[in-house]
């Protein structure tokens, strides 16, 4: 299933490529929502490292502000108070998808350090599914790291 973020439209200085971005990733508006959305696209079309480019520039742009809202919470945010929380969000759902692109890439170790990081860093994120009803991606995170703990085992 397909998770797309809801969010503010919070705009980055510039909308040219950085450097050292390759020239066919389109950032868009570098909006955090944007990056999140592209990247969510991205692993679904299997574009591997065009997600982790969506993921790493939305984590460069926003982290620091995702660990602000983080630190201002006690536990998750109310439905009606998440959205505000447009940082913490998206940030969060981009660990998520680089864990999930690790997985898909066999990196046992970088996936878990991924999903690791959401849910020790940010586990109040919650992300907005057109079901109509708010996900949070360090439970699934959680989840992800019991299975791989489980299947190294058996490996």
């Amino acid at each position: 299933f397909e998770i797309v973020c809801m969010l503010s439209v919070v705009i980055a200085a510039g909308a040219a490529v950085p450097p050292g971005a390759r020239a066919e990733e389109d950032f868009g508006d570098f909006s955090s929502s944007t990056l999140t959305t592209k990247a969510w696209g991205a692993l679904g079309a299997g574009k591997l490292d065009a997600a982790l480019a969506f993921t790493g520039k939305c984590k460069e742009l926003y982290m620091e502000k995702a660990l602000e809202q983080q630190a201002s919470l006690a536990g998750f945010a109310s439905d009606e108070e998440a959205p505000m929380l447009w940082a913490l969000n998206d940030v969060g759902t981009c660990l998520f998808i680089e864990g999930r692109v690790f997985e898909e890439q066999k990196k046992s170790k970088e996936a878990a350090a991924a999903y690791g990081h959401l849910t020790s860093k940010l586990g109040y994120a919650q992300c907005w599914d057109p079901q109509g009803w708010f996900w949070k991606p360090a439970e699934a995170a959680a989840k992800k790291i019991k299975e791989m703990e489980f299947d190294a085992k058996l490996e």
